[in-house]
């Protein structure tokens, strides 16, 4: 419970943000827009060199957040009493092939790497060199027992490579097929991402997966699936974990075609015969992928920095806000010039709204459960300093009650709205709803579902886990800004793409961070609930993590 005094030392900061009416409806955190601009400002400067891990940049970006931390009150959260977590990554580049071909029948087909296809691998292995390794055609991929989907029938992929179609099996369903709404239509479930189909070819022992690019299914054009140039990161996995693929990559569309023509297949009616609960995957005969390509190596270390305030009740049980420190670094440009990528909005924003958070309880009472505040390294290279928390996490991930992760907040001043991502998935989301409309606004679904946001960002390692998430991304659907509404909000929208993960992406003076600061008091307040509480958030019903969750039921006493 705040007390009146602390109440009346934050009112004037409070009404800034947020009108009077619904101060008494919800503990509005104490935002301050201004001082969200200024983290921002930091963080983008050269000074710290885009970010990316790994490099000086990392050094300078780690020394100022534990600063921070330790300026506003709270306590070390990582390893051995430290306030950072070390992340041991891999980092492959494969290069030019020497030998690319698709064999048939005494004939080969040359592949051009770039224009045909994509090569990448997260095997720390100095070469790829496959020989005439079979193709067999998977479908989609998926294999979900709750939604009565098996794609591969008990075919054995060892020693083969899998190609998969990208999305779910009933993102280009028609009315009346039989898998029509079964996986969301075009609401992307986990099933649909890439990063799902290699691991559950991995899984079944394929020796690689190519996935067949279309720009409606992937959400994004051939020139960003070859945009990395063959880099790839993963974390340092230990002799117990799933050996990944020696390949993995994508075809293009058009290449993709070709090849199932030589096949004497159609890939057009392949596509719809993927789509029936009967389908079985089918072998593209006497057709075999021949590759020697080089790979660079690099084995590096970074860190995720963590801080806490131990809860004064159930200090084993956890409340967890994110943000994703890293960003793109420095690079060289097809002109030769250096050019710093810097990260401003993504994700500068969502560590000033973690900031601000932590301060907000810092001002208070001590929360029931303990809540931890942390700043993820890798996020831009796959979810990576995340990923390696939910695999050595430093709080029992049974007994973490909820994770939120803020990526991307939008700079153009108050909106009538909010979005949700992933919209259905769990109470805590119910919860966010209820918040918003006690700001006086409106929660919407994200207007693009199919692009599968909710797949993502830092949040999502931990719902595989089995933790009830939220994700705030601002990314999400135009909002209905308070000036100028809807047009101002995709005008907002459109502009800030043409800057994503660019070079473009800077601090401006100009911005109006007032949304912003609602949608962090936002996730505050859900937050708060869970943290001076012993209710634990719950997955819904059809959702592919609930039954995760499920199996540790019994440590939380539920």
């Amino acid at each position: 419970m705040m007390s009146r005094r602390w109440l009346l030392a934050v009112l004037p900061s409070l009404v800034s943000v947020f009108p009077m009416h619904v101060l008494a409806a919800e503990p509005w955190a104490p935002v301050d827009p201004g001082r969200m601009s200024e983290v921002i400002k930091v963080l983008a400067s050269p000074e710290f060199e885009g970010r990316s891990p790994a490099t000086a940049g990392e050094d300078r970006t780690v020394t100022w957040l534990i600063e921070q931390y330790q300026a506003i009150g709270l306590e070390p959260g990582g390893e051995n009493g430290g306030w950072t977590q070390t992340v041991p990554l891999l980092r492959t580049r494969v290069g030019t092939p020497s030998l690319l071909e698709v064999g048939m029948d005494g004939s080969s087909v040359r592949l051009v790497s770039g224009k045909d296809i994509y090569l990448s691998t997260i095997l720390p292995n100095e070469r790829i060199q496959l020989s005439a390794v079979p193709l067999v055609f998977a479908g989609y991929g998926v294999h979900a027992p709750e939604r009565n989907w098996n794609d591969f029938k008990g075919y054995d992929l060892r020693g083969k490579i899998a190609v998969f179609l990208v999305n779910d099996p009933d993102f280009e369903a028609a009315p009346g097929e039989p898998v029509a709404g079964r996986f969301g239509g075009r609401t992307m479930t986990y099933y649909g991402r890439w990063t799902y189909k290699y691991e559950e070819a991995a899984r079944r022992g394929a020796v690689g997966a190519l996935i067949i690019h279309d720009t409606a299914g992937a959400s994004y054009p051939w020139s960003t699936v070859i945009a990395p140039g063959g880099e790839t990161f993963d974390i340092a996995r230990d002799d117990k974990a799933q050996k990944p693929l020696a390949l993995q990559g994508w075809l293009e569309g058009e290449a993709a075609a070709r090849l199932f023509v030589r096949a004497g297949l159609d890939l057009k009616v392949l596509r719809v015969r993927a789509r029936d609960p009967g389908f079985r995957p089918v072998e593209l005969k006497g057709m075999g992928l021949t590759v020697d390509a080089p790979v660079a190596v690099a084995r590096l270390q970074s860190r995720n920095v963590i801080g806490k305030i131990t809860g004064a009740k159930y200090p084993d049980e956890t409340v967890m806000y994110g943000a994703h420190w890293d960003a793109f670094g420095m690079s060289t440009d097809a002109a030769g010039k250096t050019v710093m990528r810097p990260g401003a909005i993504d994700d500068g924003s969502g560590i000033a709204a973690v900031l601000e958070i932590a301060r907000a309880y810092r001002a208070g009472v001590k929360p029931d459960r303990t809540v931890m505040f942390a700043a993820w390294t890798a996020e831009e290279r796959g979810l990576l300093g995340s990923s390696w928390y939910a695999a050595h996490p430093l709080a029992p991930l049974a007994k973490t009650a909820a994770n939120f992760t803020i990526d991307v907040l939008q700079m153009a001043g108050p909106a009538h709205n909010a979005f949700v991502v992933g919209a259905g998935q769990d109470t805590l989301q119910d919860d966010l709803a209820v918040a918003a409309r006690d700001q006086g606004r409106v929660m919407q679904p994200e207007a693009r579902p199919e692009r599968g946001a909710f797949y993502r960002a830092d949040h999502l390692p931990f719902a595989r886990a089995g933790v009830p998430v939220v994700a705030m991304m601002d990314m999400a659907g135009p909002y209905d800004l308070v000036a100028g509404g809807s047009q101002a909000g995709e005008t907002w929208l459109q502009n800030y793409m043409k800057c994503y993960h660019q070079a473009c992406d800077t601090w401006s003076a100009s911005w109006d961070l007032r949304g912003a600061a609602e949608d962090t008091a936002l996730v505050y307040a859900v937050g708060r609930r869970v943290a001076f509480s012993h209710d634990w958030p719950q997955w819904k019903a059809g959702s592919e993590f609930a039954a995760v969750r499920a199996e540790t039921a019994k440590e939380r006493g539920n």
